[in-house]
């Protein structure tokens, strides 16, 4: 175990957390997956548990490289990967593969890779912001230095986001308003910066029951409708149904491992709905300890934010697990039915290849601030011994004489 730890840098408690998900995550996909194996792979059940294992390792191999990365060269390749994400957005809103008319996933040519790009867009949006707050803190009260280059970018990638995936663009965007309240952004501007979102939201509820047959405007008014129980289609709240008589069902204990009911009836159960299938097969107990795991990632965030060695740092670390941990927890809402359905992946848990492997890369950037962290008490300790051993020496005792 020492000899790992050797290679493993950073947080050690992060890094167990990130061990248990990923065994938790083996065994609920390969668990949910049975009912796509016979529809997709005549019955192979094994084929989406040996994909799902080589997707989590190279995941795993992602985290390892960016934690042993230098957290400060995250500021300038955050640059590079905005300036990647903005042209990719626009390329996927207009030529992107279309599911449920949604154009979120972009097939790479050559090698005929399908990648969902706002999970880029996340990571890429989250350390620019990061950069921009820090290096401007002297003039963070600036209307022009200060709130224009933050919301200029956050405000540009999500409105990208946007006719695709309402959900990810707007738990983007609340993760940036709370890291500009956090880098002390000056308050009036973020007052207004509410005001605006309350009237461009009601002026999007608006168009969505004018237009319901443009675009996503139809998919989420029925899960609106749904959700407030107004919707009286006879599959309006299928999901939702499903799911709660998956978390009913698993009681305290659960069915254990491999005997949900549910996961032959939930739609999406390998990744929107995983957290219903866990509660079904490990209990109440299963449920809290995931969502206990994290509020521990969370916390353990916080703590890397009051130690970092620079302001860089804090706000990687905050953004990131502020982000990832919000997204867990409204993956658990909407599976016990307090929130509309979104789409969203429980973190390093669902199946799904670059969710996972974005996650995993945030996941490094907080560990490789964390490292540095490590590195700098190292340091300080060398020093101190090193300064405690010149106070100790004894003075030199002329020869022949007298101590």
């Amino acid at each position: 175990m020492n000899a790992l730890f050797k290679y493993l840098k950073g947080d050690r408690v992060i890094w167990f957390i990130v061990f248990v998900f990923s065994i938790f995550s083996i065994l609920a996909v390969y668990s949910s997956t049975g009912t796509l194996a016979y529809k997709y792979q005549a019955g192979n059940t094994e084929y989406y548990l040996i994909k799902h294992f080589l997707i989590l390792i190279i995941g795993l191999g992602l985290m390892f490289f960016t934690h042993q990365l230098k957290y400060t060269y995250y500021s300038r390749i955050s640059q590079i990967a905005l300036f990647l994400t903005l042209p990719l957005l626009v390329f996927t809103l207009f030529t992107g593969t279309n599911l449920n008319e949604a154009s979120r996933w972009l097939t790479l040519p050559l090698i005929n890779v399908t990648f969902q790009t706002s999970d880029l867009a996340k990571l890429a949006l989250m350390m620019y912001v990061a950069r921009v707050l820090a290096r401007n803190q002297e003039d963070i009260d600036d209307f022009k230095k200060g709130f224009i280059p933050v919301i200029l970018p956050v405000a540009g990638v999500c409105m990208l986001i946007l006719p695709a995936n309402f959900s990810t663009s707007a738990i983007l965007f609340l993760a940036c308003f709370i890291m500009m309240f956090i880098g002390r952004i000056n308050w009036r501007y973020m007052l207004s910066l509410i005001g605006v979102g309350i009237v461009l939201g009601t002026f999007f509820i608006i168009l969505i029951y004018q237009y319901p047959n443009v675009g996503r405007f139809g998919t989420w008014q029925n899960r609106i409708e749904s959700f407030v129980g107004i919707d009286n289609s006879p599959d309006g709240d299928y999901q939702m149904e499903q799911s709660k008589i998956a978390i009913a069902s698993g009681k305290i204990f659960g069915k254990l491992p491999g005997n949900s009911n549910q996961r032959n009836y939930l739609p999406h159960p390998y990744s929107d709905f995983i957290y219903a299938i866990i509660i079904e097969e490990y209990g109440l107990i299963g449920g809290i300890f995931i969502l206990l795991l994290y509020l521990i990632l969370f916390y353990r965030c916080m703590k890397i934010v009051r130690g970092s060695p620079g302001t860089f740092g804090a706000f990687l670390a905050i953004g990131i697990g502020f982000i990832l941990v919000l997204q867990a927890l409204i993956n658990m809402l909407v599976a016990v039915d307090l929130l509309p359905v979104t789409g969203q992946p429980l973190p390093m848990i669902s199946m799904g290849g670059t969710s996972l492997w974005f996650t995993s890369i945030g996941i490094g950037i907080i560990l490789s601030v964390s490292a540095e962290i490590e590195r700098e008490k190292e340091k300080k300790a060398e020093t101190e011994i090193s300064e405690g051993k010149n106070t100790l020496m004894p003075e030199p005792v002329p020869e022949g004489g007298k101590v």
